[in-house]
């Protein structure tokens, strides 16, 4: 069998360089930041810029926080309320027409949505040479990484964290929305002293599913991608939940439950749905947890929970107090695994060009491992 050591020992091909990257959030966290804006700032999306401000008429632009292939992320200060948020500053020339349209989609979804588990999305602003999306600034940083700071970690702390990440995908469920890019670096918190306070970012390979089953384009994560999208099956929502049940096992075991060292064998497994709690290291974990892990990382997309099931699921509803069920062991394989997750993320950043040859490069990946099998 397969050591797990094995995996954390060395960087294998599985991550995120298909992946639109999310930006890097502040470190710096003295400076109190507010939880929600004051009563004089407008608080869906388009408020300053629906009154056809310019934006620099209405923040004071601060220092980078992130940065992408085409765009980058500035802490910015709201000139009338005096809040702080993240504001994304895309250059329209680098931008595709299919780039500029996923933009759209995104901005759309964004402010239909408000949700305590999902970013928000306060302003849109179009001008001639750039878009800036000014957004909640999410200061506490990437929840992995939050995680592995702990000293104590419980199966209790990770039915928490899964059942807020449920109760986001629900929501978008709800409103007919997939995000389709669910992985650890969208995972973000709020400030550096609430773990409660989890949001999900980067929708911006978030779709509108108009019925079931009408979904064609192939793009994700390696690693945390549905089957049906490797596949080259239409899907829905439901590729949504795949990742939930990946990211599950990771939070319980410290590690994933798809590991090769290349894409092609990595692509075989999942479609196979090849995996297997090993009795070494899952033994401390409760048998209600990897019965809904189970029924995550089921194949069938019509066979897998949805969100609303999965939150009606004993674990998730249940009484039972896990916060004794001690995980120290699947903390140290965690910390392990965020450690080598960050590296690759490192890496591959500097070759991410934009999101349609993202979509392209998963594709052709996709293809080739495909015709490796014939």
């Amino acid at each position: 069998m397969e050591k797990v050591e094995e995996f954390v020992a060395c960087c294998y091909e599985m991550g995120c360089i298909f992946s639109s990257p999310s930006p890097t959030p502040p470190t710096k966290t003295d400076r109190s930041l507010p939880t929600k804006p004051q009563d004089d700032r407008p608080r869906q999306a388009g408020g300053d810029a629906a009154k056809g401000s310019i934006m620099k008429n209405c923040y004071n632009v601060e220092e980078v926080i992130g940065s992408g292939a085409f765009s980058t992320v500035h802490r910015v200060n709201h000139r009338a309320s005096q809040q702080y948020y993240a504001m994304k500053c895309v250059i329209r020339a680098k931008l595709t027409q299919e780039d500029d349209d996923a933009l759209q989609d995104e901005v759309a979804i964004l402010k239909q949505f408000d949700h305590v588990h999902i970013i928000k999305l306060y302003d849109f602003f179009v001008e001639p040479e750039k878009y800036y999306l000014v957004l909640e600034e999410m200061s506490g940083g990437e929840l992995f990484d939050r995680i592995v700071k702990k000293s104590f970690y419980t199966e209790g702390d990770a039915r928490d964290l899964c059942r807020f990440l449920l109760e986001a995908m629900k929501y978008c469920h709800d409103h007919n929305v997939a995000h389709r890019d669910l992985k650890p670096e969208n995972l973000l918190l709020q400030n550096s002293s609430d773990d409660s306070n989890i949001k999900i970012a980067d929708f911006g390979f978030a779709k509108r599913v108009k019925e079931p089953k009408s979904l064609t384009t192939q793009c994700g994560t390696p690693g945390y991608v549905a089957p049906e999208i490797l596949k080259g099956h239409p899907y829905d929502e439901k590729a949504d939940m795949w990742s939930v049940g990946v990211i599950l096992y990771i939070l319980l075991g410290g590690y994933p439950p798809f590991i090769e060292e290349n894409q092609k064998q990595l692509f075989r497994k999942i479609k196979a749905g090849s995996y297997e709690f090993h009795k070494e290291y899952w033994l401390d974990v409760s048998s209600e947890a990897k019965n809904l892990i189970s029924s995550l990382l089921t194949v069938n997309p019509d066979k897998r929970l949805s969100a609303t099931e999965s939150l009606q699921n004993i674990w998730i509803s249940g009484k039972d107090p896990l916060a004794n069920k001690d995980l120290g062991p699947s903390l140290e394989r965690f910390k392990k695994f965020n450690a080598k997750r960050k590296l690759r993320a490192a890496v591959h950043t500097v070759i991410i060009a934009n999101k349609m040859s993202r979509i392209l490069n998963f594709t052709n990946a996709i293809k080739a491992a495909a015709l490796d099998e014939e």
